[in-house]
């Protein structure tokens, strides 16, 4: 008797663990997005305070955003390097948000962009103490792929072509092509017994 879930109780396990991970990540000071190459952070902060109230540090695989004299909104190691060069930080204002004009207070967000070293990998956290995401869960935008350089795409595509047919209980690129190669040969010597032939 098989002990996998059903395709309901997988969905029903997936849908508690997306649940979950909205739940923690919504904990969080900060909201956060990724695509392959890059990650953004948007930190809210008082309105009232200026882009000298606070202390931002990137370093290759550091991270802090805070106001001075508090402690740190966001303090911690990276899971994966970053291109501290190409990384930057600015406070930005934003509207107000439906409130009479007169006791409208400014609000303001620190949007912070990270540069991954590594364009290949997902990040499942933005520091490594944040609870963590199932980047296993993640659809990159079909868009994204067609950003890549012809040979990355090529590399990619057959990955994702490998990652479904290993899905579907199906052979990968390789087998494939091991059987094609054993047909071709079987065809081409019709007197040996293949039926004791193993692929692996």
């Amino acid at each position: 008797m098989s002990t996998s879930p059903t395709p309901e109780e997988r969905e029903k396990k997936d849908a508690e663990a997306k649940a979950r991970e909205e739940e923690e990540q919504s904990k969080l000071p900060y909201k956060w997005t990724q695509t392959i190459g890059d990650l953004d952070i948007t930190v809210p902060v008082p309105g009232n305070l200026k882009g000298k109230d606070f202390t931002v540090v990137l370093s290759k695989t550091k991270l802090k955003v805070g106001v001075k004299g508090q402690e740190p909104i966001l303090d911690g190691d990276l899971p994966h390097p970053i291109h501290v060069d190409e990384s930057t930080w600015t406070l930005t204002t934003l509207p107000p948000s439906g409130k009479s004009a007169a006791d409208a207070q400014p609000s303001k967000v620190i949007d912070v962009h990270l540069d991954k070293s590594n364009k290949m990998e997902w990040w499942p956290h933005v520091i490594t103490s944040a609870p963590k995401i199932d980047t296993s869960k993640i659809t990159p935008e079909n868009s994204k792929l067609s950003d890549l350089d012809g040979e990355t795409r090529g590399m990619v595509e057959k990955m994702m072509y490998d990652q479904r047919q290993k899905e579907m209980g199906k052979p990968t690129s390789e087998e494939e092509g091991k059987m094609e190669m054993l047909r071709k040969f079987q065809q081409q010597h019709p007197e040996m017994d293949f039926s004791k032939a193993k692929m692996g």
